[in-house]
């Protein structure tokens, strides 16, 4: 007979918010996170936030943006579904970035038995009316870049090869890019080398590190008709203005009791570091999900 100790359990986690970051020039304000909402138990439900006509100084503004949170049994399998969205509509930084819409979506599925490690899909992300100074991005995504399937024998994506070896692939395209100044190139460098120790490790079979390794749901951007603006991969870079990253993915696992692997997936519509014509950075679109499966 089962007993209590042998009932699984979950605990869902989400979180969203519409837009945060931290302005140095023209203006020192600190931007705190707008329309915030969180889920942290083991109850699940649905929470949403609202926020409208934000305006950071008439330097950064959104017209509207909403996030929501949940978590629930899932009636196919029995399982446990946690989702975080987060949308902002007429964004407008500086009036160098515009964009209509943007969505950043991340959806967790864990199996009720041996769910440790879940499918994720990034299925509801999207950008519409993304615009560099008017004229129009067109971007090339994988919304299955980490979420076609889980990786195989219930290991997690950091050891698992196959979504590395992606990862690696993918941040070889920024490092080795001659034309992207190296201030912008460091964290990418940093990423590549991690990931290059999570694979050596990975196919000795050791034991590895659970810090975070970062992707992107966008695989390449079309060139931008504007004279030296130049894009990598999914970063842009705009002179006069600074980088921005769309789609970006942290990739973690927070340790569960018992050390087990409890993973989590960190989405970010669009991350700007600023230069010249204002400095800080500023994030819009964040979303993330994982949960904890017990015992």
């Amino acid at each position: 007979m089962a007993t209590m100790a042998d009932e699984h359990s979950h605990d869902y986690h989400a979180e969203a918010h519409v837009l945060s970051g931290e302005l140095e020039r023209p203006v020192e304000q600190k931007i705190e996170q707008h329309a915030p909402v969180a889920l942290k138990d083991r109850r699940g439900g649905h929470l949403t936030r609202f926020a409208e006509a934000v305006s950071i100084e008439g330097l950064i503004a959104f017209s509207k943006g909403h996030t929501r949170v949940s978590g629930a049994r899932a009636r196919k399998h029995n399982g446990w579904i946690t989702i975080a969205t987060s949308v902002v509509e007429g964004l407008n930084v500086f009036e160098i970035i515009t964009a209509d819409r943007i969505v950043s979506q991340v959806s967790t599925d864990h199996a009720y038995d041996n769910g440790h490690v879940p499918r994720v899909t990034f299925l509801g992300t999207q950008f519409r009316g993304l615009r560099v100074s008017g004229f129009e991005v067109k971007l090339n995504l994988n919304l299955t870049f980490c979420g076609a399937d889980k990786p195989a024998n219930n290991r997690t994506y950091l050891r698992d090869s196959k979504f590395l070896n992606a990862v690696k692939t993918q941040t070889e395209v920024i490092t080795t890019a001659t034309a992207l100044p190296e201030e912008f190139k460091e964290p990418y460098n940093k990423n590549l080398a991690h990931t290059k120790r999570l694979l050596e490790v990975c196919e000795a079979n050791e034991q590895n590190s659970r810090a975070p390794v970062t992707c992107s749901l966008v695989q390449s951007i079309d060139p931008i008709p504007i004279e030296g603006v130049q894009t990598f991969g999914h970063l842009i870079l705009i002179p006069e203005f600074g980088v921005v990253a769309l789609g970006e993915v942290e990739v973690g696992d927070n340790a569960a009791p018992g050390n087990k692997p409890s993973p989590y997936f960190d989405l970010t519509g669009i991350r700007m570091k600023l230069g010249c014509v204002g400095h800080g950075n500023a994030s819009a679109a964040k979303a993330t999900a994982n949960g904890t499966t017990r015992p």
